[in-house]
């Protein structure tokens, strides 16, 4: 693939495809799936999406206009991201109350902290999967601020000084809870540092000989080592926190893989796996939910992260087509002539 072929591109279906993935990893670590695949590294997975995604429509924007309209950014972000987040929220509160257990589940206890997007600093509960949104909102907050409207002309150096931040004050980071959560910011910063060479006609040559099926086996050669690398490494930080920059940046080298034409690509394009990464968010948000459906049935053991993955995917579907696509739709309603569309679910 051609850098011009790339920006060509209007929108990633692989990438579907992979979110489709990193939410089931999840859904599968939280509830019973088996250890070897490391569901909880789905969440960096879509950390780096989320960087690689949004920079990139912000480039293109700013390419295509000559500016970043700011304020249109942050209405589509909020109508992409919160009308879900609450509904979802409010339904799992409620049913907390109508069991009597509101006030006795961390939810309850922390639930300012999750109307605010503070929740990575909560203490997990029936809505602790959510904590990576907090992340996730105050990179779109602060990123598009300072790389695209005050210092655009230093992107490159904001970027590579905002990853050596967050890998800074991890060690200020491990005694508190969550340990080492300024990690997860260098995550997303693997993405957006991903973006910006993609999209540069210089960079996207260096990243070009990545654009082979062997990196993909190298991925997974490191996904599989991780609990090693995570051993070795455990020290005064902790080896999970540790392993966290090294996944990412396999995993930032390996999306140019997944977008270059070839069999890998067109499976994760294909149509049930861009229907699943449509509706991934959703999935990772209604998990505690289908979990307490699937309770009910008396399951356990695989039977129980297997079930839970289906009445996510159920339950997903009626949020995606009653709440984020009206949504996102209505987001977009304002968007003023000559802006292109940003492709939905990014």
């Amino acid at each position: 693939m051609t850098h011009e072929q790339f920006l060509a591109l209007k929108r990633f279906p692989a990438l579907d495809g992979v979110r489709a993935i990193a939410a089931l990893m999840v859904v599968f670590f939280h509830y019973g799936g088996p250890g070897f695949l490391q569901g909880w590294l789905g969440v960096q997975i879509f950390f780096v999406l989320s960087g690689f995604l949004i920079t990139t429509l912000l480039l293109r924007e700013h390419a295509r206009n000559g500016r970043i309209d700011l304020k249109e950014f942050y209405r589509r972000r909020a109508f992409r991201i919160l009308p879900v987040y609450f509904v979802v929220l409010l339904v799992t509160a409620a049913g907390l109350l109508v069991a009597g257990q509101f006030w006795q589940n961390p939810l309850g206890r922390d639930f300012p902290l999750y109307l605010t997007f503070l929740n990575e600093f909560g203490h997990g509960g029936a809505y602790g999967q959510s904590w990576s949104l907090g992340v996730e909102q105050k990179f779109y907050l602060v990123w598009p601020l300072l790389a695209f409207a005050l210092l655009p002309r230093w992107r490159p150096a904001v970027t590579i000084g905002l990853m050596a931040l967050a890998l800074a004050v991890v060690p200020f980071t491990v005694s508190s809870d969550p340990k080492g959560w300024s990690v997860h910011y260098f995550t997303v910063l693997v993405g957006c540092a991903l973006a910006l060479l993609m999209n540069d006609k210089r960079g996207f040559a260096v990243i070009r000989p990545f654009m082979t099926p062997w990196v993909i086996l190298l991925f997974l050669g490191v996904h599989l080592s991780v609990p090693l690398i995570s051993g070795a490494l455990d020290g005064a930080i902790p080896g999970f926190v540790s392993v966290v920059p090294i996944y990412a940046v396999a995993v930032g080298l390996t999306l140019p893989a997944l977008l270059a034409p070839g069999r890998v690509r067109r499976l994760l394009s294909a149509r049930p796996m861009v229907w699943l990464g449509e509706r991934s968010y959703s999935i990772y948000l209604v998990q505690s939910i289908a979990h307490s459906i699937v309770l009910l049935t008396g399951a356990s053991g695989l039977v129980v992260a297997v079930s839970t993955s289906l009445v996510a995917i159920g339950i997903a579907d009626l949020t995606y087509r009653f709440v984020e696509l009206p949504m996102i739709r209505r987001g977009r309603s304002h968007r003023p002539a000559g802006n292109a569309p940003a492709p939905i679910g990014q």
